[in-house]
């Protein structure tokens, strides 16, 4: 059944515009208190958490969610700008039945977001959430509580505080930064608090930008998407490594010494080879997205360790890896999930659990997380105006030629944007000339039906 509201990641849009607007906030708060009510454990609390980013529109759907929850008789508690690992966290240790987190992640400030946790701290799983759309689009009066039941909301302070001392009890006894030279970005995002605040504390000499919110600026040059200006400043102030968060802190790229930029890739190898070593890397596997690149799949493979690969997606690597009692996945993006610690994936626990190995060790970043010798990879976009260009018989003949051009030397694949009108076809293999022609192709077809 295709879906009209979520997407791979909750419900995302410009803000104000459908499906971003107050009234359909208040109706999903509603739906999802309805739906969640029929899959609910026996010891329910009526509890919802509500997080956001540092986005203007963030004011307008806390409260319209707070209203939708509170009309259906749920108690709710505000806690501010906060990442949203820390809201899966809090939904969990709270003995909430719920958790929102109100943001759109790497987008610019005009768009906003909804995602959905269960009590258990995990994204809805996409059954739950057709649940919850029937349901909107279906008459709730008949669920509303009398006038004596309808909920209350309240503030939580000390929310940081909780996901900060969280952090640190995701490290050893004796962990530290100190002397660790490290410029933070915080993207003007959620994790304008936490980020310095842990770093600090653990000893580390701290720079931070990207830490001045005013609700229109967020991921704007700065964050995991834009790392120019981290680049510059860790090389400006000679820093061992510059760690930056997105917008709602769920995802980290590293800058090292030199200002070159690591990928998700370079990271999860990172972790995956210290998690063999050490011992606690559960069944030698990784999971990862058809994104990551061949080089980081050869690599594991030399070392012992299996990747699993998954459709684009956070939610899908967190889906394998609890379906399978995998511990480590990630994506070439920077989301990586550490599932020993957290239940979705969370940019400061993955920096900590990198920055506190770097500085046990004698290796500059620039050394220690360069893991791999990526193979030439290359990814166009081609924007289609309607139909489904992906049936198309010279297209999927295009595709089939790529594939046994690279077959045992690369990779093909092509999919649709699960968010905008684009196919995407990426390609990678030892030959770039080569790699270049199969997407042209592929490209030159799609364009002749799009």
């Amino acid at each position: 059944m295709t879906r009209k509201y979520f997407g791979t990641d909750g419900i995302r849009g410009r803000a104000n515009q459908h499906p971003m607007t107050a009234d359909v906030a208040l109706h999903v708060a509603m739906a999802t208190a309805i739906v969640l009510s029929k899959h609910q454990k026996s010891n329910s609390t009526g509890r919802v958490i509500i997080g956001k980013d540092t986005r203007l529109s963030g004011y307008m759907l806390e409260q319209a969610m707070a209203s939708g929850f509170t009309a259906m008789g749920l108690e709710v508690v505000l806690v501010g700008p906060i990442p949203t690992p820390a809201i899966a966290m809090l939904t969990h240790s709270m003995r909430a039945d719920i958790g929102v987190m109100i943001s759109a992640s790497h987008n610019p400030y005009e768009d906003n977001g909804i995602k959905l946790f269960g009590h258990d701290g995990f994204k809805l799983p996409d059954s739950v959430e057709q649940e919850i759309e029937t349901m909107m689009e279906s008459d709730m009066s008949a669920h509303l509580p009398d006038a004596d039941s309808i909920g209350q909301a309240k503030r939580l302070d000390d929310a940081t505080g909780r996901y900060v001392e969280y952090l640190k009890r995701c490290l050893s006894d004796d962990a530290t930064l100190a002397g660790l030279k490290i410029v933070i970005d915080c993207a003007h995002g959620a994790g304008y608090k936490a980020g310095p605040q842990i770093l600090k504390e653990l000893g580390a000499h701290v720079t931070v930008i990207g830490h001045e919110p005013d609700g229109k600026n967020i991921n704007d040059k700065v964050g995991a998407t834009a790392t120019d200006a981290l680049s510059s400043k860790v090389q400006e102030v000679g820093a061992d490594i510059g760690i930056a968060l997105d917008g709602d802190a769920d995802r980290l790229i590293v800058i090292d010494e030199t200002g070159a930029r690591i990928d998700g890739d370079q990271i999860l190898a990172f972790l995956a080879l210290h998690g063999k070593d050490e011992g606690w890397l559960k069944q030698d596997t990784v999971v990862a997205t058809v994104m990551s690149n061949l080089g980081f799949e050869r690599t594991l493979k030399d070392n012992g360790i299996t990747l699993k690969r998954t459709p684009v997606g956070d939610r899908y690597v967190s889906e394998m890896m609890r379906v399978h009692g995998f511990n480590l996945g990630g994506e070439q993006s920077g989301h990586m999930i550490m599932s020993d610690y957290a239940t979705t994936g969370d940019g400061l626990l993955t920096a900590l659990q990198v920055l506190t190995r770097l500085h046990g060790s004698e290796s500059k970043a620039s050394v220690a997380l360069n893991v791999f010798s990526p193979v030439p990879q290359l990814l166009k976009n081609v924007r289609f105006q309607a139909g489904e260009p992906l049936k198309d018989k010279m297209v999927l003949g295009a595709i089939s030629d790529a594939e046994k051009v690279l077959h045992g030397k690369g990779r093909i694949l092509v999919r649709a944007s699960g968010t905008e009108p684009l196919i995407r076809v990426m390609a990678e293999g030892d030959d770039m000339e080569e790699v270049t022609r199969v997407v042209d192709q592929i490209c030159s077809e799609i364009e002749k039906v799009a």
